[in-house]
């Protein structure tokens, strides 16, 4: 028997490895014959290096300027002439100094310079998941990193950051990059916000960045500038893409993404799926195991638990899910795909215990599945519902 383990991060206790491996361990202690494929998941955001890593990419450190400008080393995934890049890491919340919002003047240059680093390395496919971000200045930064020039009336190079792009009045794109000629650039993101108004980058993501209402409404305004300035300089296409969906993504990086590397948006969970070569491992798998930290209603939109269930239904493998809570009804997770789901909360009700004893209850839930499983090596494809995997159970 076969199974394969795909599940996403548990976000604040366990990367998705790590519950791949604890899942893996209670697996083999209850059933040591069975035979375990590991695929750690991610939506496009958070994760996404871990699960191009386990795929066998390899993970290389660059220095790059963060979201304020100073340097830290940053990781990106190369495998072959492919390579993926988190914005996060280089540009997110989780690396500004101190954890100090800096929402006017946070930029994305180190994801260009992430970017640069790939094209370095001969990558002519890269991958661009963009959660986390802690700027709004449009990909800027970005550009900046890959040779653009941000310029004021006077032809100063403007500061970094969403705010100052008030007073751009060119963009030099003369040094560009050149080799973005040949390279794909797929951009994994699952919002769909343009650009600019009331559910533009600004307006919906700035707060978290630690805008006020005040900087929202400047930033909305150096956004807008920022496009018309881009449009003089690359045509019509870069006025249709102000209102495509995620171009207000990472404030704003997904319209530079798209018109000016002609990035093309997918939803993370596919670009993942394809990285890890899912479809192929669950070629003749008898269970699929997948999950994720909170299986809730946002899960239901198109997060990794559902990706998952969605391969395995087309390969015609069941799935179980396992998560650390769940507000879903048996019925809506039976709609999901899921033939069993089992959520940490039901064996530790403490939600904070649960999150800090992760490991061993994803152990223990392992071991539980292997004891389930037992029973079915040997029982042929019509043992794939037997007793303990009966659908709706929760």
């Amino acid at each position: 028997m076969r199974v394969v383990i795909a599940p996403d991060k548990f976000k604040g206790s366990l990367s998705a490895p790590q519950v791949a491996d604890c899942l893996e361990t209670g697996l083999l202690a209850a059933y040591p014959a069975i035979t375990v494929d590991k695929a750690p998941m991610a939506d496009g955001g958070e994760g996404t290096l871990d699960a191009a890593v386990a795929a066998g990419f390899t993970l290389h450190k660059v220095t790059v300027a963060g979201p304020t400008g100073q340097p830290l080393q940053a990781p990106v995934a190369v495998r072959g002439r492919e390579a993926v890049v988190e914005m996060a890491v280089a540009s997110g919340l989780s690396v500004l100094p101190g954890g100090i919002l800096r929402a006017r003047d946070a930029t994305s240059l180190g994801t260009g310079q992430l970017i640069r680093f790939c094209l370095d390395a001969g990558c002519n496919r890269i991958v661009l998941g963009v959660g986390g971000s802690a700027s709004t200045d449009g990909g800027a930064g970005l550009l900046t990193g890959l040779g653009a020039i941000m310029l004021d009336a006077d032809g100063r190079e403007l500061p970094p950051g969403g705010a100052a792009l008030t007073s751009l009045a060119r963009i030099d794109l003369s040094g560009l990059d050149r080799r973005l000629a040949d390279v794909e650039v797929t951009l994994a993101a699952d919002v769909d916000n343009p650009l600019l108004g009331a559910n533009g980058a600004a307006a919906v993501f700035g707060p978290q960045k630690g805008a006020t209402a005040d900087d929202v409404a400047g930033l909305d305004a150096a956004l807008a500038q920022f496009a018309r300035v881009l449009a003089r300089g690359t045509g019509p296409l870069a006025v249709e893409l102000l209102s495509a969906p995620g171009a207000g993504a990472a404030g704003g990086v997904g319209y530079a993404a798209m018109a000016v590397l002609n990035a093309q948006r997918r939803a993370g969970i596919d670009v993942v799926l394809g990285l890890t070569g899912l479809a192929a491992k669950l070629q003749g798998a008898d269970m699929v195991i997948t999950g994720e930290g909170s299986l809730d209603e946002q899960s239901l939109g198109g997060k990794t638990p559902l990706g998952v269930a969605k391969a395995a239904a087309a390969a015609g493998v069941p799935v179980m899910a396992v998560c650390g809570r769940t507000p879903l009804s048996p019925a809506q997770l039976e709609v999901a795909g899921f033939v069993r789901t089992f959520a940490l909360t039901d064996m530790q009700p403490d939600v904070q215990k649960c999150m800090t004893e992760a490991a061993g209850l994803l152990e223990q839930v392992g071991r539980e599945i292997g004891t389930a499983l037992i029973g079915r090596d040997g029982a042929g494809s019509s043992g794939k519902a037997e007793a303990g995997l009966t659908p709706g159970m929760h």
